[in-house]
């Protein structure tokens, strides 16, 4: 399959992030952003970023006869700092099935919730292809009629230069190395989902989706 992220919008009265990818048969795959827009996201332009509603990456393959779907956010973080579960941020996948792919047919929305201690997250997820609503602990794999979902934190996978990337822009030459990776030993929060085909109803080679992040109330 080839994930091909075409953009990443801030502003609105509620939210802030958008990114979205193409699901095609291929034998590549493209999909990275972090810490975008800068000016929201990313400590180095503010001071408090909102952490929570930034989207990381969107990524969805196909295998064994289930759709794998998962979008993370909320990172890079360091593995000692706090979790970023927020509820009064909104996360919204929107899923395609039919050309030309810019009608969504199905909505997946995840919410967090917080209970009595200072670890005790769930998460809701309504709109879920073929079940609608599932819900429990975050950092469980919650199942409902052969569909399974998870919320928690995941190890960052990527590896790359950030700082060099940063230098080679600012000073006109490569700085890149291949020894500093920006990315070592920090987390994403991610919302992971296997879906059976069957749950879309139809033909699954075309599916495109595109996730939002949404915070009621408005920007920071």
């Amino acid at each position: 399959m080839r994930r091909i992220i075409t953009s990443l919008l801030a502003g609105g009265a509620l939210s802030a992030a958008l990114v979205g990818i193409a699901f095609v048969p291929s034998d590549s795959a493209m999909s990275a952003d972090h810490l975008d827009p800068p000016t929201r996201t990313d400590a180095g332009f503010d001071a408090t970023p909102d952490v929570p509603a930034d989207i990381a990456d969107v990524f969805a393959w196909h295998s064994n006869g289930t759709v794998k779907i998962a979008m993370t956010f909320a990172g890079p973080v360091a593995t000692t700092d706090p979790l970023h579960y927020d509820r009064d941020v909104l996360y919204k996948i929107h899923i395609s099935t039919k050309a030309p792919g810019t009608t969504d047919e199905f909505t997946i929305r995840a919410r967090f919730g917080k209970g009595s201690g200072d670890k005790d997250w769930g998460v809701r997820f309504e709109g879920v292809p073929g079940v609608g609503t599932i819900e429990g602990p975050v950092e469980a794999t919650l199942e409902k009629d052969g569909v399974k979902a998870r919320a928690g934190l995941f190890d960052e996978p990527f590896f790359f230069d950030l700082i060099g990337f940063r230098e080679t822009r600012s000073f006109g030459e490569i700085r890149i190395r291949n020894n500093r990776n920006f990315f070592d030993g920090q987390n994403d929060t991610a919302i992971v989902f296997e879906i059976p085909d069957a749950k879309f109803g139809g033909d699954v080679s075309q599916l495109e989706l595109w996730g939002q992040t949404l915070r009621f109330g408005g920007n920071l």
